[in-house]
């Protein structure tokens, strides 16, 4: 790493890498740290991108580490421990003492997927254990899917999750009793409520055979959905005074931002997950270019504002060196030089 750069981008999943590239190519100094933990990870493939529709989540994360490194963008692998105000741009540290000196942040570090405390649970996440229909509903299709009580949406996931499948259950778990609106809505698309506290999820030679209840009885389910809290990731932002709030749709909390990525805290953007919690990959690539098309102008309006700056003083100078020399000139021809 060099001292500086005009922007680092913290996080390298989909939106920090479109914003890297956006910058690389707009011919900005761009560093991205990122920590290696993308929250896809688990799932074969990403679905619902154009034209990347099934590419392994590896694998298109390499190829945008290649686009971003192409156009003269710099990567690093790390974990960001602090990032502190320094005069009119930021100081980055790294959790293994590496620190970088930003002009400009792109936050894009996603969040983390809390999933209830269930045996087996964590296990079979991003395999048969789901949460997004428009993710994985295809590959679960006409199959027993089981969705898991877990929040404030889980109804929702419940019928959408109908639009795939023709055999859903809603395991309602220790998730507060339906309300009579709630109860009518799964009746009506066909969606039995199963009563009952989950103890474990039951596997099979290595697949998800159901959920045993703690009363004993095996429910049979080929996949389950289990909506988790989405925490995003950004404790390192506390001594900027940033801190994530909670979503407004009651799962989990984010960091809130304006439509371009715009934080409360000057010269700090945010894309991605860490800030919209439902973006899939194709919408986090987006929010990130977004975002760094805003940094850019940021940066361009300075850049401007300073070479005004400059040109006034110079003009400013020759203004007042012609003047005195018009004076000096004056004084000679009436002989007071």
């Amino acid at each position: 790493m060099t001292e500086g750069y005009e922007v680092v981008v913290i996080g390298g999943g989909a939106a920090g890498l479109s914003g890297a590239l956006m910058l690389a190519r707009a011919r900005r100094s761009v560093l991205v740290i990122d920590g290696g933990s993308p929250r896809n990870a688990p799932a074969d493939g990403v679905h619902g991108l154009l034209a990347r529709d099934g590419m392994p989540p590896a694998e298109l994360l390499a190829r945008g580490r290649d686009e971003v490194r192409r156009y003269g963008g710099h990567l690093v692998e790390g974990e960001v421990d602090t990032v502190t105000r320094d005069g009119e741009g930021f100081t980055v540290a790294l959790a293994d003492g590496r620190r970088v000196r930003a002009g400009r942040l792109l936050v894009a570090t996603g969040l983390v997927d809390e999933l209830p405390e269930l045996p087996g649970l964590r296990d079979r996440w991003g395999r048969d254990v789901v949460h997004c229909p428009y993710c994985h509903g295809w590959e679960v299709r006409d199959r027993p899917i089981g969705v898991l009580a877990t929040g404030p949406l889980s109804v929702h996931q419940a019928l959408l999750f109908g639009q795939w499948s023709d055999d859903v259950l809603f395991l309602r778990h220790t998730a507060p009793p339906l309300t009579d609106e709630q109860a009518e809505q799964l009746t009506a698309r066909g969606v039995t409520v199963v009563e009952g506290e989950i103890a474990s999820v039951e596997v099979v030679e290595d697949r998800l055979a159901g959920v045993r209840l703690r009363d004993g009885r095996l429910v049979a389910r080929e996949v389950l959905v289990a909506g988790p809290r989405m925490v995003a990731r950004a404790g390192f932002l506390a001594a900027l005074g940033l801190r994530a709030v909670a979503h407004p749709s009651g799962a989990g909390e984010h960091v809130p931002a304006d439509p371009m990525g715009r934080t409360d805290v000057p010269g700090v953007w945010v894309a991605g997950n860490v800030t919209d919690p439902a973006a899939q990959v194709g919408a986090a690539a987006a929010a990130g270019a977004l975002a760094a098309a805003a940094i850019n102008g940021d940066l361009v309006a300075e850049e401007t504002r300073r070479a005004v700056e400059a040109r006034r003083r110079d003009v400013f100078s020759a203004e007042t060196e012609a003047r005195v020399s018009e004076l000096v000139a004056g004084d000679r021809r009436h002989g007071l030089g």
